[in-house]
């Protein structure tokens, strides 16, 4: 299937930051563009802001004088409806709320063409309940950009229940041609993003009401251990926190109050004060000028254990050793098999890899005293940071001889409270289950859920690519184990992951 060729004329409706981006693209794309919106000094407003991007992009290298000129020159304001008579493709991009929505769509299908694809930009709104009320719903589909949009590269096509497929597919290919990473999706609350991302936000807002540890302390885990460009505080406080509670609320009761959802007191209590991040001057952060953030927690220099013994085969293990090595540390290799054997033996501790319990169960369980959790890394053998939990029952020297050996191999080391799946773990295993959940039900394809987390959210790795990387056994078995320590339905794990631990396959087999 082709996308529409550059004849076709492009309407995009609102002329905020969304559809101006939408209008920028699309006439860089070498379409005809008409903007519009029912403030027409908003609509000429955002036209000539355009076309200075172009002029700077020019001034930059980034594309060529005469592209600029030709793709500023493509865009037009439309004054009313009307003028969008003879455009091929129009989308909409304004208040999230679908009687509005409904209002425009049918102005609009009373003045274009029947073969005219309407699309909306919702990043939530039902695509299917949005094409209810059209003559021809079989030519309306979400085509769901990421701001900022220019920027940006996923694109979310949604196919709502009357959907053509025909629709779905031009627009994909349109995409495409824009130079964007489309990903189909089945119109279902949160679409893919939206849904798939909760638990990256819900999580950490769980550790911090359980005290495991501070916002920047969180953040810092997530970015340097985690890998992920920014943690789950700053971005709530950077997108807004009554938008991202909004949300969440909205998601919580499309999907009947599943516990998985469920919005947190902690952020409702930021949104009633009005701390609603960056743009108050205040949410899980202060702002202003003179505001020095907080760096999040380390701990300090400590000595090194007088011996190191990697016990495990585990590639985690080996990837220590390695690093251990690498900087000079004397490392005993003594392999033992068993279902809970240690990745290492260090100062007397017995250092594993987190599974969903909690350092003190697994030290009861286990009957070993000094037990210490190693929390999931993106890359331990890269990473600038790992992160630690501890047993209550355990010896505070084996502990810091632990650390003391870590910080020598070059990790800045980080303790949390003792926390089931700790914080890294906790919320890959919850990204995955939630992706899964989503391919499971038809939403998407493997492929797509991946690819719309990295270049939607600029994740560092496709959810269902860290289940196979951490292991999906592994995973299941931290959800279980966490389900069972909490007793909540939140963390039942999805028949998708459990029949990948039944037979063994990977999802990118």
């Amino acid at each position: 299937m082709s996308g529409l060729s550059k004849d076709t004329a492009v309407a995009v409706i609102g002329a905020g930051a969304m559809g101006a981006g939408i209008a920028q693209i699309a006439a860089a794309a070498g379409h005809q563009v008409f903007l519009y919106d029912t403030r027409i000094e908003a609509a000429e407003k955002a036209v000539a802001g355009i076309q200075r991007t172009f002029n700077m992009l020019a001034e930059k290298g980034k594309m060529s004088f005469d592209l600029a000129q030709a793709s500023a020159q493509r865009l037009h304001v439309a004054t009313e409806l009307a003028q969008l008579k003879d455009v091929g493709l129009a989308v909409e991009a304004i208040v999230e709320n679908l009687s509005v929505k409904q209002a425009v769509f049918a102005d609009l299908e009373a003045v274009v063409a029947d073969d005219c694809i309407l699309a909306s930009n919702t990043s939530s709104i039902s695509i299917t309940a949005l094409a209810a009320r059209l003559r021809l719903p079989g030519r309306f589909v979400g085509m769901h950009f990421f701001n900022p949009v220019p920027l940006m590269a996923l694109v979310e096509i949604i196919r709502g229940l009357a959907t053509d497929e025909a629709v779905a597919e031009t627009l994909y290919a349109t995409s495409l041609a824009w130079g964007k990473h489309p990903v189909h999706a089945k119109s279902t609350p949160g679409f893919i993003v939206n849904r798939v991302a909760r638990p990256y936000y819900a999580e950490a807002l769980r550790l911090l009401n359980e005290q495991a540890a501070e916002p920047a302390t969180i953040d810092l885990i997530m970015r340097e251990a985690g890998g992920f460009r920014m943690g789950p505080f700053e971005l709530m406080d950077m997108i807004g926190h009554d938008v991202n509670f909004a949300v969440t609320n909205t998601v919580y009761q499309a999907y009947f109050n599943d516990p998985r959802f469920t919005p947190s007191l902690l952020q409702q209590e930021l949104v009633s004060a009005g701390f609603l991040g960056k743009k108050t001057g205040r949410g899980f952060y202060q702002y202003g000028a003179g505001v020095t953030p907080p760096a999040g927690n380390s701990e300090v220099l400590l000595a090194m254990a007088d011996d190191v013994v990697i016990t495990s085969a585990d590639p985690l293990a080996q990837a220590l050793q390695q690093r251990l090595t690498q900087t000079g540390i004397k490392v005993t290799e003594a392999l033992k098999d068993g279902i809970d054997t240690p990745l290492l033996v260090c100062g007397g501790a017995h250092v594993y890899l987190t599974d969903g319990r909690t350092a003190t169960l697994r030290a009861d369980q286990n009957q070993v005293a000094n037990t210490i959790l190693l929390d999931l890394a993106f890359d331990a053998l890269t990473s600038k940071r790992l992160v630690l939990a501890v047993a209550d029952q355990c010896d505070i020297a084996a502990y810091q001889a632990v650390v003391g050996t870590l910080q020598t191999a070059g990790y800045a080391v980080t303790r949390v409270d003792d926390a089931a799946g700790m914080v890294v773990m906790r919320t890959v295993a919850m990204l995955a289950n939630e992706a899964a959940d989503a391919v499971n039900q038809g939403v998407c394809d493997v492929a797509a859920v991946d690819a719309a987390m990295q270049k939607g959210v600029n994740y560092p790795r496709g959810p269902l690519k860290w289940a196979d990387t951490a292991g999906i056994a592994h995973i299941v078995t931290v959800l279980q184990n966490m389900a069972d320590w909490y007793g909540e339905d939140r963390y039942r794990i999805s028949p998708l992951l459990q029949r990948k631990k039944i037979n063994g396959r990977k999802f990118y087999d």
